[in-house]
Parts: structure tokens; sequence; C-alpha cells
């Protein structure tokens, strides 16, 4: 196994932030379910978590860097209690270590009532006492052996249509782990709005609660609408005829075609409001903006054209109320 700075990506001089993100970027890129046609990719996750399991404990990392432990984690030869196993230790035996010993301290093993412990059940006595009497080594091992942990937060992007994102809508969404998770989108949602999935992120440690999942919407645009706050923005074309003399044209609203009346003699530009029909969100409601546009026939239309050679309209320009002419 290699190194774990290696591993990680990081220097001897990382913090401890520096190094949760390493791991993180590179969890979330070599997770064996979102690599499932590379094989080497959980044992690279493996080798990743491993370096991560002893640089994210300040006792391990030290440890490591004094040469202590190796990179996998373990004891190396001549530190530990396995050191003391070799040949011309009067401890050893035939087992190794300290295997096939029962140690009797006598009285100093013996409760009141005069019953003998085991050595192993002097050893625990005596971690118990000093923890109690507030040896730093000794409670530093029981906190470390019991500390909890909230798992970590996970993060997805979901993408969502524009008609989704404004009403209001379930959506299922498979994580990474083949777990399926129903996500109720609110109505109103705007682009990259997070959603917080309470206990549905990665497991907790020691028995601490789950994180959570992170819901990054990403709306999608929509080929005619547009959003402004609450407020819906559509450009609505009408022929010449139809802003002359007015009349009622077929529109998409958020919900559905409704019937716009279109008043006489509109201009290109002009906006009509239908109130009521934008989006509904925390309990305030848009309009729907309807900005009009006059388009002539796509083909010449000779009737057209002859009416307006012989048309003397009143006197005006229009380009110098704009200040254009």
């Amino acid at each position: 196994m290699a190194n774990p700075y290696t591993l990680l990506g990081v220097s001897k001089t990382a913090s401890q932030d520096e190094i949760k993100q390493a791991y993180r970027k590179l969890a979330r890129k070599m997770h064996p379910d979102l690599n499932p046609n590379d094989p080497k990719a959980e044992d690279k996750f493996k080798e990743i978590s491993s370096a991560y399991d002893i640089l994210s404990d300040p006792e391990k990392r030290k440890r490591f860097d004094n040469g202590e432990i190796g990179e996998d984690g373990k004891e190396r030869p001549g530190f530990g209690y396995g050191a003391y196993a070799g040949a011309g230790n009067p401890f050893n035996n035939a087992g190794g270590g300290f295997s096939g010993f029962n140690f009797d301290f006598g009285s100093a093993g013996q409760p009141k009532g005069g019953k003998k412990r085991s050595g192993f059940d002097f050893f625990s006595e005596m971690f118990s006492n000093a923890a109690e009497d507030g040896d730093d080594f000794f409670s530093g091992m029981k906190r470390r052996s019991s500390r909890k942990a909230q798992g970590e937060n996970v993060k997805y992007d979901l993408t969502v249509s524009f008609l989704d994102a404004a009403l209001g809508k379930e959506k299922e969404i498979s994580l990474p782990n083949g777990k399926v998770l129903n996500v109720k989108i609110p109505a109103g949602t705007t682009d990259k709005t997070v959603l917080r999935l309470k206990g549905q992120g990665a497991p907790g440690i020691a028995g601490g609660p789950n994180g959570d999942a992170l819901i990054q919407i990403l709306v999608q645009s929509h080929p005619y609408f547009t959003r402004s706050g609450n407020d819906i923005l559509l450009d609505v074309p009408v022929s010449l005829k139809e802003a002359v003399l007015g009349g009622k044209v077929t529109i998409p609203t958020l919900e559905g075609k409704v019937a716009l009346t279109v008043p006489p003699n509109s201009n290109s530009g002009s906006i009509l409001r239908l109130r009521g029909k934008g989006i509904k969100s925390n309990g305030k409601i848009g309009d729907l903006l309807v900005k009009l546009y006059i388009v002539l026939p796509e083909k010449p239309d000779n009737e057209l054209t002859q009416f307006m050679r012989e048309w003397t309209p009143a006197a005006s320009d229009p380009r110098a109320k704009v200040g254009l002419n």
C-alpha cells in the first residue's frame, strides 16, 4: 500500500480540513457504485479509505509520522507489546506474545472477598481506575473507543423541468448506493436550490446519527417561458390585422391554454398582464406578463403591398418620439 499522504495527494503539513476535503473528493470519484465497469475502483476506494483512517485520527497520524505504524495501520517491528515476544524475552513462549499465561498477582489482583482475578481482569481494572483518576492516556483511549460522530453529508444533483420546478412535483432519485428516495420539489423552486433530506446521508460512526443528503435542484430552461421572481414572461407574436383590429388569441400558461384579448391598435412591445397566472410560492401568486410583437406574413401578400402603397397615413414619425430621427 502506498504512503497515505501520497494516496490522498496532500503534504505532510496538511491540516485536518485539507485532508478531509481531499478524501471526500477522491471518495466521490472512486466510489465503486459510480464506477461499475472499473474492477480496480473498489480496491482504490479501500486504499484511500485506509489512508484517511490513519491521517484523520491525530493519534494514528502522529504514530505513522514517527514510524510506529505502517501504511496499513499495523504496528511496525520494534513497537508495541509485540516487540517483547522475540527470542530471549523471558515472557516469550511457544505461542508468542503473552498467550498461554495466566497472570496471578497475589493479593494485588484480589478484590475484597479473596477471589483471585486473572491477569486480564487485573489490567482491565487498572485501565478503568486510571481513567477514573484522570490519567490522560487511558481516559483518552476510552473516549476514542466510544466516540460517536455524525456520518458525512452526501451531495447529489437532480435535474427537473421548468414546469415541475414552477408547479412543484415529487421526483424519484436513485443514489449511487442503490437506495431510491422520493424528493418533494416545492412549487416555485429556483435553479440551484438545495434540499436537505435528514438522515439520508452516510451512516454514523460508533452509533452516531446518519448524515444528510443534500439535493441540488437544476432547473431546465423552457422553450418560451422565462421567470422573473414569481412572474412568468411570455413573448406572443400577433399578425398585423390582429394588432390593428384587435381580437382573441390562444396562448399557453403554466396550467394550460387560455384565450387572450388583444386590444385594437396594439403595438409591438405592448405588455398585457394576466393576474394570478404566474408562480404560486410562499403564499404569493405571480402574474403572466405577455409581450406582443407584430409579425408580417412569411410570404409577400400582394394585396397588403398594394394597400400600403395607396394608403396615406396621418403624418407622424414614430422614430421622432424616441429621438432616433
